[in-house]
């Protein structure tokens, strides 16, 4: 029955978007029409690419954060099109240009390799933009090493925030922050997660804060987050040398 009633549902779909093809207007970081009927009203969420970010750092919070109601979630960079991830694979669209955006609900940073945190922690206009954007915004957010860069624009002075585990001594004896082992730390409207799949847990409770609890379980349970991984490997703290080791070299082994 579930079949027969999925396979109608998509049927019925297919022949209403032939019927009434819709306009392409184009990406936007204010409201917009869509299959979602009307002006979206709700938060504008801008992801912040840049060469030789982590895949999942971006797109792992677009999808949760995309599921608010009437949000929009926009990817940004210092040019419109497509920019490559850290092992060159795969490249995520910049549907807008820094130069475009100059308000943000909510503002993400996502973390990179070594070559890609260290570009971007030197380029200006990215700090200052980053630090414009950050004056308005309800909330600035970062997924891995992107704390480090936020670090660098001068927004984590005197806070709290966490980043990726073989990065966090860099952190705190570089920049004034104090590093907590967390998978995520809100030190005002920052709120820094650490390593690649914790950007999805921020992105949750970053929706509670947007929302309410009820809204971010429903988005959790609509994107079906439940993480049951084959292997208890996953937290640094309680990982020894060898395998911290072997995770770094594969890391290394895959990046450009």
């Amino acid at each position: 029955m579930a079949t027969a009633a999925l396979a109608a549902t998509a049927t019925a779909t297919a022949k209403a978007a032939h019927a009434a093809p819709q306009a392409d207007t184009g990406p936007t970081t204010g409201p917009k029409t869509g299959p979602r009927t009307g002006p979206r009203t709700g938060p504008k969420i801008g992801i912040l690419l840049y060469d030789g970010y982590g895949l999942l750092d971006p797109t792992g919070p677009a999808e949760v954060l995309s599921r608010l109601p009437d949000a929009t979630v926009t990817m940004i960079a210092e040019r419109r099109g497509p920019v490559r991830t850290d092992t060159a694979d795969v490249a995520v669209v910049a549907d807008r240009s820094i130069d475009e955006v100059d308000r943000l609900d909510v503002l993400l940073v996502p973390g990179a390799g070594n070559r890609g945190t260290i570009a971007a922690m030197n380029n200006e206009a990215l700090l200052r933009w980053i630090r414009r954007i950050h004056r308005h915004s309800r909330w600035t957010a970062s997924v891995c090493t992107g704390s480090i860069i936020l670090a660098a624009a001068g927004l984590l002075d005197g806070r709290r925030a966490t980043t990726y585990w073989a990065s966090a001594e860099y952190l705190q004896s570089t920049y004034d922050v104090t590093y907590l082992p967390e998978r995520y730390v809100r030190s005002g409207k920052i709120i820094t997660a650490a390593g690649v799949s914790a950007g999805v847990d921020m992105s949750l409770y970053l929706a509670s804060l947007i929302t309410d609890e009820d809204t971010a379980r429903a988005i959790q349970l609509a994107v079906e987050y439940d993480p049951q991984p084959p292997f208890d490997s996953g937290n640094a703290t309680q990982a020894g040398p060898q395998l911290k080791q072997r995770a770094l070299e594969l890391l290394a082994a895959s990046q450009v």
